[in-house]
């Protein structure tokens, strides 16, 4: 077998005593290389290996089956990473259900901030006694919704006046000064 390059020497690019090999050869041995070469398939070979494993793309092959629209909004809140807030949501929304109606009638949850849930209450009563069922009702909302992330429930009262801010409010100990 004769030696392509004309050489005595079949080396893959190197130069064998002085003698180099014909400049084609050389292309075609450095295109091989960069193309050709099955440790570094080019991005069309890579997407037809990719295609050849899918067997989604072959009919009635597995995963062609129709699924239903819960499952693919499952899998795209999964997806994008919008459980938590999805979660968060529905336990605002389904708070009557997770307190009671007639609690839920004088609480409102006004938000969620950082896994610690604010609620507002009627009263300062209303706000003492749920302080005293918090435990119950961390368990209540860790059961029907853990993906929601809550881990402490702050109940306050009514908002109090305030003497601080108005149209003629003045800097100073405010309304104190005049008790007295």
């Amino acid at each position: 077998m004769s030696d392509p390059s004309g050489g005595a020497g079949s080396g893959a690019g190197i130069e064998a005593e002085g003698e180099r090999e014909p400049e084609p050869i050389a292309v075609y041995r450095r295109i091989r290389a960069l193309f050709g070469s099955p440790t570094h398939p080019s991005r069309d070979a890579r997407r037809r290996a990719r295609a050849a494993e899918d067997e989604s793309t072959v009919p009635y092959g597995r995963g062609r089956d129709p699924r239903g629209l819960e499952q693919v909004l499952d899998a795209l809140t999964d997806a994008m990473g919008w459980d938590s807030p999805l979660a968060k949501a529905e336990l605002l929304a389904s708070w009557p259900d997770l307190i009671g109606a007639d609690v839920a009638a004088h609480a409102q949850p006004i938000g969620i901030e950082e896994g610690r849930l604010t609620v507002r209450c009627d009263s300062t009563a209303w706000a003492q006694q749920l302080r005293v069922m918090k435990a119950t009702v961390l368990t209540r909302i860790a059961e029907r919704h853990p993906a929601a992330g809550i881990d402490e429930v702050r109940f306050l009262g009514p908002d109090a006046p305030s003497w601080k801010r108005g149209p003629r409010a003045i800097p100073g100990r405010g309304p104190r000064d005049t008790y007295g």
